[in-house]
């Protein structure tokens, strides 16, 4: 089988990539049967000089039957010689596993609960603002030294459970 493939060359950290027709078998960078293109990373990537390719070798391959491998399908899409080769989907390794999932959901589920339980605050604090409001009006026509003494229980008893809840996503 004859595929179109790269063929490092160039020195120790300066890579340069020659684009070859070879055998399957023949080693990475050893024999091949004719060299159809160059490819420099080192280059610029505007530069003209950065891939270059015979296009009329390239299509004579192709026709005989070579496969190019996916880099080297990836250069011919880029200069219109070929269709861009299908990106594997991606494993799940980089997920997290069952137990660190189950924790985040845990974290996620608390999260909820405590924005819904700070919404339920700010409406019981507007409830009261309203309440208090209101009271003085009913105070006028009513006994005004009682509602106060209400209020007054309802505020503390309140409080220190909004406080409770806001303290147990701090830990």
């Amino acid at each position: 089988m004859i595929k179109l493939r790269l063929s490092r060359a160039g020195a120790k950290k300066r890579p340069y990539y020659k684009i070859v027709v070879a055998d399957v078998r023949s080693p990475r960078d050893g024999k091949f049967i004719e060299k159809v293109g160059t490819y420099n990373p080192m280059v610029a990537k505007d530069s003209a000089e950065r891939l270059i390719l015979k296009k009329d070798r390239i299509e004579h391959w192709l026709k005989q039957g070579a496969q190019p491998t996916d880099r080297v399908a990836h250069f011919l899409a880029t200069q219109g010689l070929g269709e861009k080769p299908e990106t594997p989907k991606h494993t799940k390794k980089h997920l997290p596993k069952a137990k660190a999932q189950e924790r985040l959901k845990a974290k996620e589920e608390k999260a909820k609960a405590d924005a819904e339980a700070k919404k339920q605050a700010k409406e019981e604090a507007k409830a009261e603002k309203e309440a208090s409001v209101e009271t003085p009006k009913e105070e006028k026509t009513e006994a005004p030294v009682e509602a106060p003494k209400e209020e007054k229980t309802e505020a503390p008893v309140e409080a220190p459970k909004e406080e409770k809840t806001e303290e147990k996503p701090a830990e």
